[in-house]
């Protein structure tokens, strides 16, 4: 399962870089996944199955790409 959401909602201070988003890419039968989000008060992260971590977040573009790398990575899976 993969789904992709980015959102432009404007600076603020909940999200000073004006956008949200959650990629997620998940293997339903091992349960293991990939996830990046970002919410208030956490702020850029990801999740890597039960491992949580920081993200340093720089553009849509280097997101999707590090996203596709994370789950080709972890997952075995090319997007």
């Amino acid at each position: 399962m993969v789904e992709l959401s980015i959102h432009d909602v404007g600076k603020s201070i909940q999200y000073p870089d004006g956008i949200k988003y959650g990629l997620i890419c998940k293997d339903l039968k091992t349960k293991k996944f990939v996830l990046l989000d970002n919410h208030h008060p956490k702020g850029h992260h990801m999740h890597i199955n039960g491992d949580e971590s920081d993200y340093e977040y720089v553009s849509d573009e280097k997101l999707i790409e590090d996203f596709e790398k994370l789950v080709l990575k972890n997952l075995g899976v090319k997007l």
